[in-house]
C-alpha cells in the first residue's frame, strides 16, 4: 500500500532552469569581447527558487514543473533534493532543461539570456494533482496549464493561492484573476497599465489582494478598501537575480502562519533583500538564521499609498 503524501506548507508550480552567472565589469556593447571575473552554475527559475526559499526558512515545500533528462536537469534535481524540496510532482523528458545566462555588473544590475530550445510548457493533465495536499500554492505563470489543472483538481477551500507575475504574458494573464494574491513586479505593472498607481487600481479589480514590488523602493499593496506602502530593507545589492523569487516564496510560505499582513510583507521583503547580497539567485536565498536576524532587526512603519 502506497503511503499518502504529506501535507505541504507550500507547493510551487512553474519554471525550473539552470543558471550560469557571469560577474562582469560592464555589460558588453556591440561586437565587444569582455572577460568575466567569476562564474557560478546553479539551479534557478522563479517557482523552483520560491520552493527552495520556503524550505530554507523551515517550511515543508514541493515543486511541480519540468526538467530535462540532461546534465543540467540532473544537477538541478540534486540541488532540490539537497534542499529538502519534494519533487514527486516533477516531470522529466527529452527536451532540454531551460538555461539562463546572467551577466551581473558590480553594482548589481543584470542582463539575462534565456534558452529553451524545443522545450514547451507542460500540456494539460501532464501532472496528477489529485493527491497533492498543501496549505498554499504559488504559480509563476510559466506552467499555466499545470496551474489550471491544479486549481481544477483540488478543493480550493483552505488553499491560499499566489501568482508571481514577473511580466505580462499568456500565462500570467490566464492566472491573474484566479488567485487570492496577485504579486506583480514593477515591470509587470508598467507593462499592464503604464503607471504604478493605475496598475494597483486596475489589478485590484482582478484579484482580492495585490502587491506590486518596486525593488529598492519597496512595495505598494491593496486589498479591498485597504492599501499601503512599505520600504525595502537598507542592504547593499551585489546581484538582484532571484530577489523576486525569494520575496514570493517567503510571502507564500508566510500565508500559512499566523503573522499579521504587515509582518508577512516585512518577512517577504527581508528574504528578497537578503537574496541581493550574494551572487546568484540560489546562493543568495536566505538561511533561516539570516532571515530571523534581519526580520527582528528591521522594523519599518507601514505607510499609506
Amino acid at each position: 500500500m502506497t503511503a499518502p503524501h504529506p501535507v505541504f506548507d507550500l507547493l510551487c508550480i512553474g519554471h525550473a532552469s539552470y543558471d550560469l552567472i557571469f560577474s562582469v565589469p560592464h555589460h558588453p556593447g556591440e561586437d565587444e569581447k569582455i572577460f568575466a571575473d567569476s562564474l557560478l552554475g546553479m539551479g534557478g527559475g522563479p517557482a523552483a527558487n520560491a520552493a527552495v526559499t520556503a524550505a530554507r526558512l523551515g517550511f515543508r515545500s514541493a515543486f511541480a514543473g519540468y526538467l530535462g533528462e540532461d546534465v543540467f536537469g540532473d544537477r538541478h534535481l540534486a540541488e532540490l533534493a539537497a534542499e529538502s524540496v519534494d519533487t514527486h510532482l516533477l516531470v522529466r523528458g527529452h527536451s532540454p532543461t531551460p538555461l539562463s545566462t546572467i551577466l551581473v555588473k558590480a553594482q548589481g544590475q543584470r542582463a539575462l539570456i534565456n534558452y529553451k530550445g524545443d522545450t514547451r510548457p507542460l500540456p494539460a493533465q501532464a501532472i496528477d494533482f489529485s493527491s497533492a495536499q498543501c496549505k498554499a500554492a504559488l504559480f509563476d505563470g510559466h506552467e499555466a496549464q499545470a496551474a489550471l489543472d491544479f486549481l481544477h483538481q483540488i478543493d480550493p477551500a483552505g488553499v491560499k493561492t499566489v501568482l508571481d507575475a514577473g511580466s505580462v504574458h499568456d500565462g500570467t494573464l490566464a492566472l491573474m484573476d484566479k488567485v487570492d494574491y496577485l504579486v506583480a513586479s514593477e515591470k509587470f505593472a508598467l507593462q499592464y497599465a503604464g503607471t504604478i498607481d493605475s496598475a494597483l487600481r486596475q489589478l485590484a479589480e482582478r484579484a482580492p489582494v495585490v502587491v506590486i514590488t518596486l525593488g529598492e523602493h519597496g512595495l505598494v499593496w491593496q486589498g479591498g478598501q485597504e492599501s499601503g506602502r512599505l520600504s525595502a530593507p537598507p542592504l547593499t545589492a551585489i546581484d538582484t537575480t532571484g530577489a523576486g523569487d525569494a520575496f514570493h516564496g517567503a510571502l507564500a510560505a508566510a500565508l500559512t502562519t499566523n503573522m499579521s499582513w504587515h509582518d508577512m510583507l516585512r518577512y517577504a521583503s527581508v528574504a528578497g533583500a537578503l537574496c541581493c547580497t550574494k551572487m546568484g539567485a540560489r546562493s543568495g536565498l536566505p538561511t533561516l538564521q539570516q532571515q530571523q536576524d534581519l526580520f527582528a532587526a528591521w522594523q519599518p512603519q507601514a505607510l499609506p499609498v
